[in-house]
């Protein structure tokens, strides 16, 4: 149940039976009547970080969308506590055998990892179901947004449930977490999904040097099957991508709507 309002949007603080944690999820609604079918949505990871950063650009630029191509959306963010750090690296993570950070970890790490599952069956069965029942929400336009370790949940989920979103927007993605594990899934994805109705934005920054040829290796596996954009910010790094490719990425979403 929402629970208050905060300025022009909803906040309520969401439990999961799946993960056994405690979300904040603000949730922004447009101030006009909604379309025949609904509202688009997006859903946001990191919503501390970066809910208010795509509200605005949907609210200021839907207002003239034959310009902007922005069409007016719900925008739900996702948001972890105080230990966000920490628990994104479980809740973004897929299961595997072994977990293997990087060198330049320096040995440094977290404890839990593989909670990507449990994280999936939060959003598809507890909290998107909730928001559907809410709000009037076009069920074929859903959009799943990330950045970085959450860019990499964004290619699992559409590797492990292609259709629970009809866009993928992935900025940044760890495509490097565990030895390039998702890479290496590819080929078996791609032989069984020949022809994917979902589309997909990978957007990166020129100065994150091997994720740039990460993020690039990843499009191009996946071109011949699915709708791809890939973009390279010029001169912009891990943080300051996200601003800058934001319109570009929602512009990509509202394509052919």
């Amino acid at each position: 149940m929402i629970e208050r309002q905060s300025s022009d949007y909803l906040t309520e603080q969401r439990s999961s039976k799946f993960t056994n944690y405690m979300y904040t999820i603000n949730i922004y609604v447009p101030q006009c009547e909604a379309p025949e079918g609904g509202f688009p949505v997006l859903y946001v990871l990191d919503g501390s970080s970066y809910f208010q950063l795509v509200k605005e650009a949907v609210r200021l630029q839907s207002r003239n969308a034959p310009k902007t191509g922005i069409l007016p959306a719900i925008v739900v963010g996702i948001g972890h506590g105080a230990d966000m750090q920490e628990r994104r690296f479980y809740d973004f993570t897929g299961q595997a055998e072994t977990y293997i950070y990087p060198a330049r970890f320096n040995g440094k790490g977290y404890e839990r990892h593989g909670g990507a599952e449990n994280f999936s069956r939060f959003l598809e069965e507890e909290l998107k179901p909730e928001i559907l029942a809410n709000f009037p929400i076009n069920k074929e336009q859903q959009t799943l947004f990330g950045h970085s370790l959450a860019g990499y949940f964004v290619l699992w989920q559409l590797f492990h449930q292609t259709s629970s979103y009809q866009c993928y927007i992935a900025i940044s993605p760890s495509i490097w977490w565990n030895e390039h594990e998702l890479l290496h899934h590819a080929p078996a994805f791609i032989k069984d999904n020949q022809e994917i109705e979902a589309k997909l934005f990978i957007g990166v920054g020129e100065l994150e040097t091997f994720m740039v040829d990460d993020a690039q290796q990843f499009a191009d596996k996946l071109q011949n099957v699915m709708d791809i954009s890939f973009y390279e910010g010029r001169e912009e790094n891990h943080a300051s991508i996200v601003p800058t490719i934001m319109s570009r990425a929602i512009r990509f979403v509202n394509k052919n709507k």
